[in-house]
């Protein structure tokens, strides 16, 4: 639940000339790295310290370039498919998004060491999803296409076996009876107020659907857009630190614009900052995605306060203390 804000603030030191203009910078709490995007960041981390370079990696391991290109540095190698390692005894990982059934199969038929870093609450939507099969219920997926989660999700169940929803228009297109037991499970990185609109669409033509026991949609993300949805309208524009292909960061986007704030820009570091959007703004509230380092985010603080007479102020809207162990094969 949602506590009162906290708020604690501290100013710049007076380094700049009087000339600068003077910018309120809020930011939101929490913000950045969420606990499964950790476990997988040290799952690779910890497989280099043991088991040496090269360390295979299938998929980005989460969808941030900087986190891709630091691994990258440390022997990490990234791929998109099992068919582009060569035959090998280093460690193969599966990235956080999770992988279909088919993918730790081809692995174990190569004899691959496969390490499995899949977000813990996103195999909790794996699991969900086959109980409903097994109890012979039509599973529906809330989700966006083509996105790896989704590849994932839909691959644990033979194919037809999941139907992906992605708007309440498609909704209305479903050719389903309403004598066939259903469910439906969701993409954990999805905006909010979204998925509440297509859950009540599906609820409202489909009123003996089977919903999740918890919602789906995971706490990193919900705690990350409750905030962004809370300082947005206070502010005269929102910068959200993360990679375009974050899922997360782009619905943090989203919420920013459609909670009244005149511009909201995603960014993957300062070097995206599109300054001519800030000439005139006299307050910036600035959050990350959950695959974003807090690195990032001092950067672009950095970047303005060369440019602006700066006060920071923290905003904390909740706080978060979750921890997932590493997977087995990485664990002292």
């Amino acid at each position: 639940m949602t506590s009162a804000p906290e708020v604690r603030s501290k100013s710049e030191p007076a380094k700049t000339p009087q000339d600068k203009s003077a910018l309120k910078i809020v930011l939101c709490a929490p913000r950045g790295f969420c606990a499964g995007v950790v476990r997988a960041i040290e799952a690779v981390e910890r497989a280099i310290e043991r088991h040496g370079p090269p360390v295979y990696v299938r998929h980005e391991i989460v969808h941030n370039r900087y986190v891709v290109e630091s691994l990258k540095a440390k022997g990490a190698i990234f791929v998109e498919d099992l068919s582009e390692i060569p035959d090998t005894r280093a460690p193969v990982i599966f990235s956080a998004h999770g992988v279909p059934k088919s993918v730790p199969a081809e692995a174990a038929s190569r004899n691959f060491f496969a390490i499995d870093a899949t977000c813990p609450l996103v195999t909790k939507v794996h699991r969900e999803a086959e109980i409903h099969h097994k109890r012979g219920r039509k599973v529906l997926l809330i989700g966006h296409a083509g996105h790896p989660e989704v590849v994932g999700t839909m691959g644990q169940l033979p194919d037809g076996a999941v139907i992906l929803v992605q708007s309440v228009s498609e909704v209305g297109a479903l050719e389903i009876s309403n004598a066939d037991p259903l469910a439906y499970v969701t993409q954990t990185t999805l905006s909010l107020d979204d998925t509440a609109e297509i859950v009540a669409a599906l609820k409202a033509r489909f009123p003996d659907i089977i919903s999740p026991h918890k919602q789906d949609i995971c706490y990193a993300t919900t705690n990350r857009q409750e905030a962004i949805k809370a300082i947005s309208p206070d502010v005269d524009a929102v910068i959200v630190v993360g990679s375009p292909n974050s899922s997360n960061s782009q619905r943090l986007r989203e919420v920013a614009e459609r909670s009244g704030c005149p511009k909201a820009q995603l960014v993957d570091g300062a070097r995206d900052l599109d300054w001519s959007l800030y000439g005139d703004v006299r307050s910036i509230a600035i959050t990350a995605g959950a695959s974003a380092p807090e690195v990032l985010v001092n950067e672009v603080i950095e970047a303005f306060g060369k440019r602006f007479d700066i006060t920071i102020e923290t905003v904390t809207m909740s706080s978060e203390n979750t921890f997932f162990p590493l997977p087995r094969e990485l664990r002292d």
